[in-house]
């Protein structure tokens, strides 16, 4: 089973375990990670479960889509590893990934 950390913007980290299949929105959901709203659901029609991809792993994760680019234009304080990890698939290939939340969401 994968595994994730999460790093809120207080510098805090918790790792979590992830069911393949699932998304990155999910498994913060699950564990009650701070920072993380998703009131969409997961359909990427907002930009309220905004990460940093850990720049160890944004090669591996890639980048967003044209549809996640335009919702990003809506989350607060974008770089170049943001990604809203409702649009993250979790797989055996990112055990281990480091996501960072930013201090709000919107």
């Amino acid at each position: 089973m994968p595994s994730i950390t999460f790093t809120d913007s207080s510098g805090e980290s918790r790792t979590v375990d992830a069911e393949n299949g699932s998304t990155v929105m999910e498994t913060a959901l699950r564990n009650a990670i701070p920072e993380i709203e998703a009131e969409c659901g997961g359909a990427c029609s907002c930009a309220t479960c905004h990460v940093y991809v850990d720049d160890a792993w944004s090669a591996t994760v890639g980048g967003p889509s044209p549809m996640e680019e335009d919702m990003l234009d809506f989350a607060f304080e974008v770089r170049p590893t943001s990604r809203l990890s409702c649009q993250i698939k979790v797989s055996d290939t990112l055990d281990g990934l480091v996501v960072h939340t930013p201090s709000r969401q919107g």
